[in-house]
């Protein structure tokens, strides 16, 4: 009983994943630096060949953050001044950051009660004549319902962005994210994602030729070749580096999936009745980015726990349009209330694939603790 009392549990133990792949990681760094090959090396190529061909997509550009993909993704689509781009408000600030980083304004719907993702009905009314694009989130790595949000754009020609970067290996309706009929598809490689670099990373991936050789060359200030700049563009390549890197995790994403499906299978079990979880969308499965409970108690809860060793975290728990930095959109509390309702009760609980289910047990045990108070 001593040892468990003294038990300490982290969010998503990025030191412990690396103990586990440091034999593979460390030579493939070394060839890398012997090459001299730092930027725009054979290993860029090979990493996106993989990673287009784990996604079912036809090409993948590598970029320098998933925030760099949703900007470079917009302006290869030609949005800017006057547009509008519709989002979710539960999710990280990059997701209309970018938008704004274009010249275009953010227009927030609200969200699905029990997945916590776009609400497709909220959606359509929020277009307008000015909306040029949506950006559905895979929250967690839940798929969003992509085929009412395909119905709702295709009538007006309204671009798709998906916005994956928690939904590396995530499956809507039989096939992984990054297969279907969006234009984009906007990773994040950040390192606490499931397929995380050791740095800022991030990729785009699509099946439109034209569209994928624009992103190329904005993100190679405008190349066509060594000393041929045909457009404006900027540096915000992938390290080759960090390419090589996530060429070897990317060979055990699916295992380290599957290890955080089961794990979540046995905080189900040990957690029914107790705690609410989101539902995943029908016919989908979710990667489990993370894992969040709702309730109503969530900052007593974090801080319960936090006495015992165990970390959580939350994600969101602000909505967009009522953080400061979106002021100007003029948006206000009680706009979207099932927004609301999921910022004011999300709880994230630890999880990682070399996780042990005695620590789940642990965590567990306090959480039940914690109802009994």
């Amino acid at each position: 009983m001593n040892r468990t009392k003294n038990m300490t549990i982290s969010l998503m133990d990025l030191p412990g994943q690396y103990k586990y792949i440091e034999e593979e990681v460390l030579p493939e760094i070394k060839k890398v630096l012997a090459s001299g090959l730092y930027v725009q090396g054979p290993k860029i190529t090979e990493f996106e060949e993989n990673f287009a061909k784990y996604c079912g997509a036809k090409y993948c550009i590598g970029v320098s953050s998933g925030t760099d993909a949703l900007i470079f993704a917009l302006k290869a689509l030609n949005i800017g001044i006057g547009d509008e781009v519709i989002t979710v408000p539960n999710t990280f600030t990059a997701t209309a950051e970018a938008i704004v980083l274009v010249g275009a304004r953010p227009v927030f719907c609200d969200i699905d009660p029990n997945t916590q993702n776009m609400d497709p009905e909220s959606l359509e009314k929020r277009l307008t004549k000015r909306t040029r694009a949506v950006i559905p989130v895979h929250l967690h790595g839940n798929p969003a319902d992509l085929d009412k949000i395909y119905r709702i754009c295709k009538r007006k020609k309204i671009a798709i962005i998906e916005d994956a970067a928690q939904a590396h290996g995530s499956i809507y309706k039989g096939k992984k994210i990054g297969s279907h009929k969006s234009d984009f598809v906007c990773f994040s490689f950040h390192p606490v994602k499931n397929l995380g670099a050791f740095g800022d990373a991030g990729a785009i991936v699509t099946n439109n030729k034209k569209l994928a050789e624009l992103v190329r060359k904005l993100i190679n200030h405008g190349r066509e070749e060594h000393h041929r700049h045909t457009l404006i563009g900027t540096t915000g390549r992938l390290d080759t580096i960090q390419a090589a890197i996530l060429d070897i995790k990317l060979k055990k994403l699916d295992n380290w999936i599957k290890s955080k499906i089961n794990l979540v299978e046995y905080y189900k079990e040990k957690l029914n009745g107790i705690c609410k979880f989101i539902d995943t969308t029908p016919k989908s499965e979710s990667a489990y980015h993370v894992l969040a409970i709702l309730t109503t108690e969530r900052d007593e809860l974090a801080k319960f726990l936090e006495k015992y060793g165990i970390e959580t975290g939350m994600h969101y728990p602000i909505p967009l349009y009522l953080q400061t930095a979106y002021k100007s959109l003029g948006y206000k509390k009680g706009d979207f209330p099932n927004a609301e309702k999921y910022a004011s009760q999300t709880l994230t609980l630890p999880l990682f694939p070399h996780m042990k289910k005695s620590q789940i047990d642990y965590i567990v045990d306090k959480i039940k603790k914690f109802n009994e108070k």
